[in-house]
């Protein structure tokens, strides 16, 4: 579909980039030429994904350990890659966190454990490159990935929910604001495309997407590929007039049944104890994991 060395000369950061949906976008980026950086906090992840894709496509790619949490932790490392690298020419805002909940049985610190990577991560990181672009008077691409919710909210998410809509009025706002510099943000709005932590936190018992195709008019869940296709196409430059927008790619799952966690009003207590017990355990695999 994209030409051989689209990219080249481009220098991408993903971030979340070591695993799942930025692993996937990461690797197509390098593909077609692009020197890409991904970043995490579990930077040994990071590391190993560097080595690896490294090792099957060839090219450059930079791994960055940090918490995204942090203001400052996040301006150091873009710093570091303007000092030793050179300037982004790209931004894709993929780091997430997500888990299904009754929202009476939320606590504080598990809405701030969603918010604080969605919501205030996703701007920390858009902040400290747009500035930069902007006094460089470089042009840019910012590319987030949000949920199809962002339009209609979801029950049993709702942290994720406030979160990732912040990222969609951001994205509307700054492409306002930011588009005389050059500099475009869109959104991409997937449905469910599983990876191990998405499907252990928000869907459990389902990790396979049973349910989702059952209900979605296509009859299946999304693909790797697709999602990779759809970012190159948004940064490639075959169409810069589009910004401020938000891309459902969903199938029109969305359309016809919210695209939202509305059906588990029908899970019973037994039920959710279930899902907690899930999600608990994929959290202490990745604590592990990060120890």
């Amino acid at each position: 579909m994209f030409t051989n060395q689209l990219l080249a000369g481009r220098r991408i950061l993903v971030t979340g980039g070591g695993t799942g949906l930025g692993k996937s976008m990461a690797s197509r980026f390098l593909q077609l030429g692009a020197e890409v950086h991904i970043c995490g906090r579990r930077k040994s992840v990071c590391d190993e994904t560097a080595t690896e894709l490294m090792g099957e496509y060839g090219g450059r790619v930079v791994s960055h350990g940090v918490d995204i949490r942090s203001a400052q932790a996040v301006d150091d490392m873009i710093e570091a890659i303007w000092t030793t690298s050179g300037p982004l020419t790209d931004l894709i805002n993929n780091a997430a966190g997500n888990f299904i909940s009754r929202s009476e049985e939320l606590s504080p610190r598990g809405f701030d454990a969603v918010a604080n990577i969605v919501m205030h991560g996703t701007f920390y990181v858009t902040h400290a490159v747009g500035r930069r672009w902007i006094a460089g008077k470089h042009r840019g691409n910012v590319v987030s990935i949000t949920v199809t919710w962002v339009r209609n909210g979801s029950p049993y998410v709702v942290p994720s929910a406030m979160s990732k809509s912040a990222i969609h009025a951001m994205t509307m706002s700054l492409a306002i604001e930011w588009g005389k510099h050059g500099i475009r943000l869109n959104t991409i709005a997937p449905g469910e495309i599983p990876t191990e932590g998405m499907s252990k936190r928000i869907k459990p018992g389902d990790e396979a997407g049973a349910r989702t195709k059952a209900m979605n008019p296509m009859g299946r869940v999304g693909t790797m590929e697709e999602l990779q296709n759809l970012a190159v196409f948004l940064i490639s430059g075959g169409c810069d007039w589009i910004n401020g927008e938000t891309i459902a790619m969903d199938g029109a799952q969305a359309l016809a049944m919210g695209g939202n966690f509305y059906q588990l009003r029908d899970w019973s207590d037994d039920d959710w104890t279930k899902a907690r017990e899930s999600i608990k355990a994929q959290n202490e695999k990745d604590r592990a994991a990060r120890g």
